[in-house]
């Protein structure tokens, strides 16, 4: 059921990205009388799921879910039909019309992808606004618990104030920051640290494997979760949701400094201060032989830390004219992060290459419960992705055919429709090698 709701959110995702940018392209070839012979969503090889002609466009879905296109007259597309190429040019084909308006044509699909991205971070700030936890408001530092930090440099406690000279704001974005960047700047018991990512950073988050969790958290207080099967202390007056705030009158307001003092009192007898509620109650325990009391460790929202004065969260509403700036700026920095992202792909040093997936990634990060929050923040990335990767000076894609056009524009000089030709398929080929290699990883991390 839960790959059902994903792959259902996906596939809407996809269509409506799909259908819209097609449109893009669609709109400005009507407005300038160029002749649309076919509108699809998904491709149509050898046969179509549906297809209806409505004036002398043929509208249809097909069956290889890789995408859509608009099939424009004398234009050397995704469909490969060169017949009308062998005969004169028609007033109504691409291929007659001035390089500006076939420009604009091209640029359509680009152009409304971004359009929509911004237009949902502005809706989505509008509706929701922003809540988060301010980086500067760990004021004690991060909790280091997995290796992949530790491979970082990062201890326990550190206060992250910089990631390539820039200060993060929020705390969650602390994760992506460290994979786009390339050094940054620590506070260590007084003393400020500049240290450099690894290369190999990318590598080892990748080899971790999605289900790993995060790599970086606040300090978390020690909210006992349960007693565990056949505790030590089963007898003991331990509840669920309980805090320990301190062990033998010495103050340890974090689970961190908590289990490093019970490793001190292994096999011994110790009296725990545990808040319940708003009772303080001491209650005596004894420590195993391996530094533990037989209880399960909680983990506790960021808006129970805030309830309990750990931290305070950020809170932000927007009004529609204040969401504009601020979901325009959200689409820039999402813009500017894939960028980073891609950058750090084709440097094989850095193993991110081994993080590109296909369908199974795309579709893995939808939610396994409807949230309209999560579905169109999740569209909004991808409108932005797909819009910045068809502006890709590749044949084959809208930014190789914005290429030649601008090449045409500067130089006088069109390239040959055989040279085009050539493009296109030679596009077409890297784009499958591509299809394929980040579909591949995706099967080879789902089996191992």
């Amino acid at each position: 059921m839960e790959i059902l709701i994903k792959a259902s959110q996906f596939i809407l995702s996809l269509s409506l990205l799909i259908v819209l940018h097609e449109l893009g392209h669609f709109i400005p070839a009507k407005i300038f009388k160029t002749k649309v012979e076919k509108f699809y969503l998904f491709f149509d090889y050898k046969f179509s799921l549906f297809k209806k002609k409505i004036g002398e466009t043929v509208y249809g879905i097909g069956w290889i879910p890789l995408g859509g296109y608009v099939k424009i007259a004398g234009m050397i597309d995704e469909s490969m039909d060169t017949e009308q190429l062998k005969e004169e040019p028609k007033p109504w084909e691409f291929r007659s019309k001035p390089a500006w308006q076939r420009l604009i044509i091209m640029l359509g699909g680009v152009f409304v992808n971004f359009v929509l991205g911004i237009l949902i971070y502005i809706c989505l700030m509008w509706a929701y606004g922003e809540q988060y936890l301010p980086n500067e408001n760990v004021k004690d530092g991060v909790w280091v618990q997995d290796q992949l930090a530790v491979d970082l440099g990062l201890e326990t406690g550190d206060k992250i104030l910089t990631i390539d000279g820039q200060t993060i704001k929020k705390f969650r974005d602390l994760p992506i920051e460290f994979i786009n960047g390339n050094n940054y700047q620590i506070e260590r018991n007084g003393q400020v640290l500049d240290k450099e990512i690894p290369i190999d950073f990318i590598s080892k988050l990748v080899d971790r494997g999605k289900d790993a969790g995060g790599f970086l958290f606040p300090r978390y207080p020690f909210v006992i979760r349960n007693l565990e099967k056949d505790s030590l202390n089963s007898n003991a007056d331990i509840n669920p949701k309980d805090i320990i705030t301190a062990i033998n009158g010495k103050n340890l307001p974090y689970y961190d400094l908590a289990k490093e003092e019970l490793a001190k009192y292994k096999g011994q007898d110790i009296s725990l201060t545990i808040k319940r509620g708003n009772e303080i109650k001491e209650v005596s325990v004894k420590v195993s032989d391996y530094g533990n009391i037989g209880v399960g460790f909680a983990g506790t929202t960021n808006k129970d830390l805030e309830k309990l004065g750990y931290y305070k969260l950020e809170d932000i509403n927007y009004s529609f004219t204040e969401a504009i700036p601020a979901g325009t700026k959200k689409a820039w920095t999402t813009l500017t992060s894939y960028i980073k992202q891609l950058k750090k792909i084709f440097n094989p040093s850095t193993g991110a290459y081994k993080g590109l997936g296909g369908f199974i990634s795309i579709g893995s990060i939808f939610p396994s419960e409807w949230s309209a929050q999560s579905f169109w923040n999740i569209t909004a990335f991808l409108s932005i992705m797909l819009g910045f990767m068809n502006l890709l000076p590749i044949p084959a894609l809208d930014g190789g055919h914005v290429m030649f056009t601008l090449w045409e524009m500067i130089t006088g000089k069109k390239p040959s429709d055989k040279f085009l030709e050539y493009a296109q398929v030679t596009g077409f080929i890297l784009l499958i090698i591509l299809l394929v290699f980040a579909n591949g990883n995706d099967i080879f991390r789902l089996f191992n």
